[in-house]
C-alpha cells in the first residue's frame, strides 16, 4: 500500500482538557478517526456530555475521567483507571492549557505558578506516565497542544508565551529520548481559534481585524483545522515525524505579529 493509513482504528487516545474549546473538538475527532477516547478536565459535567455523544454517534467507548492534571498523584490515578479500563493507552493528547493575560511587569508569582503548573508541568508529568506505559509495548504517541506563541513573540503574555516555548523544547528533548522506545513526540501550535480561552478578545471587532490582517489566510482557524493535523500526528501516516512542531495559524508565523 502506497498511501499510509490514517485512520486510528483500534488504538485508545487520553486527552487533556477534553471539556470544551480544542481539547473537546481533538476528543471528538479522534473517535471519528477510530479511536476509543479518554477525556480528562476538572469539569466531569462537560466531559461526560462529550463522552455520551462519542459514545452514541460514532460507536467508539469514550470514558470521562475528572482530575485536576497540575497534580501528579490525580494524574497517576487517572492513568491507572484509564488503563484498567481501556487496556493501554496509545496516544496522549496534552491539551489542558490557561492564560492569565498581564503585562510583564505586573505579573504575580501566583499568576506564574498557576499558569506554569497548567501549561507545562501537566504536560510532562502526563507526558512521562505515557512514556514509562508506552515503552512496554515499543510503540505510542504523544502530541502536545503548544501555540504559535511559543515560536514567535506574542502580546499574549510573558509566562504564557514561555510555557509554551518551553513545550516545543520539551518535544524536541522527550522524541530524542524516547525514540529508541518507539514513542514518537510531536506538537500542534495553533494560532487564532473561536474558543472559551480566546471568545472576548474575538469578540472586539479592532483586535479581530488586526489579527486577521496580520494572518496571510485571513481568518481565524475554524476547530476542525486543527484537529486534522492531530489525527494525522497520531497515525501510521506520519510514522516517521517526530520532534517536530507543526504550527497551524493561517501563515501568521512568517513574519510574526
Amino acid at each position: 500500500m502506497i498511501v499510509p493509513a490514517f485512520h486510528l482504528e483500534g488504538q485508545t487516545a487520553l486527552v487533556t482538557g477534553a471539556g470544551r474549546g480544542i481539547g473537546k473538538a481533538l476528543a471528538i475527532g479522534l473517535a471519528e478517526s477510530g479511536s476509543n477516547v479518554v477525556l480528562v478536565s476538572r469539569t466531569m459535567k462537560e466531559i461526560e456530555e462529550t463522552a455520551t455523544m462519542i459514545n452514541e454517534q460514532t460507536g467508539r467507548k469514550a470514558l470521562a475521567l475528572c482530575a485536576d492534571v497540575t497534580s501528579k498523584e490525580q494524574l497517576e490515578k487517572t492513568f491507572q483507571q484509564a488503563i484498567s479500563e481501556m487496556g493501554r493507552i496509545h496516544i496522549l493528547v496534552n491539551n489542558a492549557g490557561m492564560n492569565i493575560r498581564t503585562p510583564a511587569l505586573e505579573v504575580t508569582e501566583e499568576q506564574w505558578e498557576t499558569i506554569m503548573q497548567t501549561n507545562l508541568k501537566s504536560a510532562f508529568f502526563a507526558s512521562q506516565l505515557a512514556g514509562q506505559h508506552m515503552k512496554q509495548y515499543g510503540d505510542g504517541t504523544i502530541i502536545n497542544i503548544s501555540s504559535v506563541g511559543g515560536h514567535t513573540a506574542l502580546r499574549t503574555g510573558v509566562v504564557y508565551g514561555s510555557t509554551k516555548a518551553a513545550l516545543i523544547h520539551m518535544t524536541k528533548v522527550l522524541a530524542l529520548e524516547w525514540g529508541k522506545y518507539g514513542i514518537r513526540v510531536n506538537s500542534v501550535g495553533p494560532w487564532y481559534f473561536r474558543t472559551p480561552l480566546t471568545e472576548k478578545l474575538l469578540d472586539d471587532p479592532q483586535y479581530l481585524q488586526e489579527i486577521i490582517n496580520r494572518t496571510p489566510l485571513g481568518r481565524v482557524g475554524e476547530l476542525q483545522e486543527v484537529v486534522g493535523p492531530v489525527v494525522f500526528l497520531a497515525s501510521e501516516a506520519a510514522g516517521y515525524i517526530t520532534g517536530q512542531t507543526l504550527l497551524v495559524d493561517g501563515g501568521m508565523s512568517i513574519y510574526g505579529f
